[in-house]
Formats: C-alpha cells, sequence, structure tokens
C-alpha cells in the first residue's frame, strides 16, 4: 500500500491506483495487556515467609485414597514374597494365612496415614522451632506406635501364642468367644514394634509430607514472583506511556499557541483536531498492544493537526505492505517518531517536506521506517545528538516488551534527513479483521 499526501489532500487520504480500503477502527481496536487475577493481589499482599506449610489444590479424600492405595499394595508384596520364600524353603504356610499377617501388620497403618500427615503440615519443623518440635515428634511418633499396635490387637492375628501355636487377638478370646483384653499382649506388641513403627514408618510419612509441602510452597512463591513481576512490567510499562501521553501533548499546544496570534481560525480548527486525538487516546489509556491499523489511525489524527500548521510545507508519503495493518504493535509507537520528524526536520525547513512511513514484515519480525527529509541530526553541530524524551520511553517499552527480539535505530541515510527503524516480533491479531479490501473506487481512507 502506498500513499502520497499532498497539499490537497488531508493526510492518510490519497488517490492513487483503484483500490479502495476502509479501516474499521472498532474492530482495529485491540487491548494487548495482560489481565491480572484478583487471587494474583491477594498473594501480593502476603509475606513470603509464610509459617505455615499448606497442600491446597487437593481434595481431603484423596490423602485416603493414595495412603489405602499404597499400603495395599505394599501388604500384596509382602504377601507374595514371603509365601515364595516359604514355597522355596520347602514350608507349607498357606497364602490367605500369610495375607491375614501381612494385613495385621501392615495394612493397619492405612487409617493412620492421613493423621500423620496432617499432623506433619500442621507443625512443620522450621528453623526457628525444631527443638520445640522435635519433642513435639517424639510424642507424636509415641502416638503412632499405640495407635497401631491397638488396631493391631483387634485383629485375629495380634499375637503368635507359643504355648498353643496359633496366632489370637489382644482383645477376644477365641475358645470362649467373649472379649478378653489381654495387657501383656499390648507390652509385647509395643516392645517389638516401637522402633519400626517410629523410624520405618512414622518418619518417613513425616518426611513425605515435608517434601510435598515445601513442594507447594515453592509453587506457591513461584506464582507469586511470576505473579509481581507481571504486575511491575506492567506499572512500568504505563509509567512510561504516561511520560510519552503528556510530552506529545506539550509539542501540540505548542504548535496550537504558534498560531493562536496569527491564524485564529486555523488554530481553532487545530484545537477540535486536538480534542479528537486527546479522546482516542483516553480510549486507549489502558492499551499497550494495537494493532497498526489503529496506531496509523492516531497518527492520522496527530498529523492532521501538523497539516492545518504546515500546509503545503508538509507533505506524507505511506509504504504500509496490507497484510502488516492487523500486526500487533505498542501503542503510541509511531507517534513519537513522526513527532520528531516533524519537530526536527520539517519545522526547520522552509519547504518541500516530506514524511515518509513503511512497513512491512519478512515472517518473523515487522519493519518499521518513519523518515524525513529535514537537515538531518546534525544540523550544523558537530556534537552526537542527545536522545529526547519520546525516544528514550520508546526504546524502554520496547525492551521492557520484547526484550532482545525487538531493536530501533536512528540514522541518517545517503539521500539526506533521518530516518528511525523499529523491529519488532510480527504477531497478527487474528480475532478480528482490521480492514477489508475492495476492487472498486480510487480513493484510499484511513
Amino acid at each position: 500500500m502506498h500513499s502520497n499526501w499532498g497539499p490537497g489532500l488531508s493526510p492518510l487520504t490519497t488517490k492513487r491506483g483503484s483500490i479502495q480500503t476502509r479501516f474499521n477502527t472498532n474492530e482495529a481496536q485491540y487491548k494487548g495487556d495482560e489481565v491480572i487475577p484478583d487471587s494474583a493481589k491477594k498473594l501480593m499482599t502476603e509475606g513470603s515467609g509464610t509459617r505455615e506449610l499448606s497442600v491446597p489444590g487437593q481434595p481431603a479424600w484423596m490423602i485416603w485414597v493414595v495412603s489405602f492405595g499404597v499400603w495395599t499394595f505394599v501388604t500384596l508384596l509382602s504377601a507374595a514374597s514371603i509365601f515364595e520364600l516359604y514355597h522355596s524353603t520347602g514350608g507349607s504356610m498357606s497364602f490367605p494365612m500369610l495375607l491375614g499377617m501381612q494385613c495385621s501388620q501392615i495394612l493397619t497403618y492405612f487409617p493412620l496415614t492421613p493423621f500423620v500427615f496432617a499432623f506433619a503440615i500442621r507443625f512443620p519443623v522450621q528453623r526457628d522451632n525444631w527443638p520445640r518440635r522435635s519433642l513435639l515428634y517424639l510424642a507424636g511418633g509415641l502416638a503412632f506406635t499405640i495407635a497401631h499396635i491397638t488396631l493391631r490387637a483387634l485383629t485375629p492375628f495380634a499375637y503368635f501364642d507359643t504355648h498353643i501355636h496359633r496366632w489370637v487377638s489382644a482383645v477376644w478370646s477365641t475358645p470362649g468367644h467373649v472379649i478378653r483384653i489381654q495387657w501383656f499382649i499390648f507390652e509385647q506388641l509395643f516392645l517389638r514394634n516401637a522402633v519400626d513403627d517410629i523410624t520405618g514408618t512414622y518418619v518417613p510419612i513425616v518426611l513425605i509430607a515435608h517434601a510435598v509441602a515445601y513442594y507447594r510452597r515453592f509453587q506457591g512463591r513461584e506464582l507469586r514472583t511470576s505473579q509481581l513481576e507481571t504486575q511491575l512490567t506492567k506499572a512500568h510499562l504505563q509509567a512510561l506511556k504516561s511520560r510519552l501521553q503528556p510530552h506529545f501533548l506539550f509539542n501540540t499546544l505548542h504548535s496550537i499557541s504558534a498560531l493562536m496570534l496569527t491564524d485564529v481560525p486555523a488554530a481553532d480548527k487545530m484545537m477540535a483536531r486536538l480534542s479528537d486525538l486527546l479522546r482516542m487516546s483516553l480510549e486507549d489509556d489502558d492499551t499497550q498492544v494495537t494493532t497498526l491499523s489503529r496506531e496509523l489511525e492516531f497518527v492520522n489524527g496527530y498529523l492532521g493537526i501538523e497539516a492545518i500548521r504546515f500546509a503545503d510545507r508538509l507533505n506524507v508519503v505511506l509504504e504500509i505492505a496490507p497484510d502488516t495493518l492487523d500486526a500487533e504493535v505498542p501503542h503510541l509507537l509511531l507517534q513519537p517518531l513522526v513527532e520528531n520528524a516533524v519537530r526536527h526536520g520539517i519545522s526547520r525547513i522552509s519547504s518541500g517536506g516530506e514524511i515518509r512511513i513503511a512497513a512491512n514484515h519478512d515472517g518473523c519480525d515487522l519493519h518499521l521506517r518513519v523518515s524525513d527529509n529535514g537537515p538531518g541530526l546534525h544540523h550544523g553541530d558537530s556534537s552526537p545528538p542527545k536522545m529526547g524524551v519520546g525516544l528514550k520511553a520508546t526504546r524502554e517499552r520496547l525492551e521492557t516488551l520484547f526484550g532482545d527480539a525487538q531493536s530501533i535505530e536512528v540514522r541518517e541515510p545517503a539521500e539526506g534527513g533521518v530516518e528511525a527503524c523499529v523491529r519488532i516480533p510480527f504477531r497478527v491479531h487474528q480475532m478480528s479483521s482490521a480492514h477489508e479490501v475492495v476492487l472498486q473506487g480510487s480513493k484510499l481512507r484511513l
């Protein structure tokens, strides 16, 4: 797409060829800033030194299911191993008998594991509390052993009676079919199982609970850090954009004041155009990324003001590839570049001023160029040019948005003037079409 704005045409309007392109400004507007959920704000207000560990996001019954599955698997595996050992040595013990013994010894850990897990989550061992928590966990280990031998005592395989050569329960008398608590069995079970229960079962459960809880907390910190970085980046971009908005406003008011005493109707017309430009700016106030067509529309509003001031001294040439019109660009990317071309280029020559805006892509990157035929960067001064507020803020915004995948360069081409070249990743907004091409008519309008 190529257009040439002459003295008799308004900016961004030209008669050329037989293609009519119309831009729907409502559809072209695209807000690309990230949405920060309320949960992120809540996480940001929380301190990083959380004292209690938690395992969020998992239903309460999950630990019971996992506990039953794990201990059932261990019970079956243990019974099968012992049965194979007995079978290989010529033993005659049946598998149901071995399975009952292992259920009494191992499967009784199943109802206790969720409580130990919850206990470890509720009272984590940390650097500042480990002496007190160690005593607490020792008491918890003794309570775990007592609970385990109590469950074992209720089973028919609680204790092997060497006098009758059979397994008996600690609370039930098989011959008399009556409840009879045999305390010496409890004593024997405690002495035989205390060390194994604490070191072989209780401590591993506590360690696993701590590992899971710390992993969950680490994930929470990573999420909170990511959300903090996102909000800081958004705030930084908004601050940079806020620096651009009053910058172009002050410069535009300066242009209007230059005509206020010499051409009041023109100054009044510029004020009307400025109100339209400010209204458009307010509509896109929260927008960090827009489409190239929307950005060109904003530039059109600005150049419409400058065209009243410079009249036939300002000529604008567009070289916009049609397939770049839906490309995503930072809002207020072109405006400071065009403004520099007007202030430092067109305003310093008496006639024949030209600004050229070009856009194309290579499939990966979008290339934008804004050039003028003014006196150049130095303009009779051998000292290196200083970077203005608009160009500096634009460079910082590009670095924040795209990192190393962008570049901006201001140079003096061989034919004279100044050219600003911008390279950013080429991304097309697919949700709506920002333009339509009709093979009739001859007016190209933005």
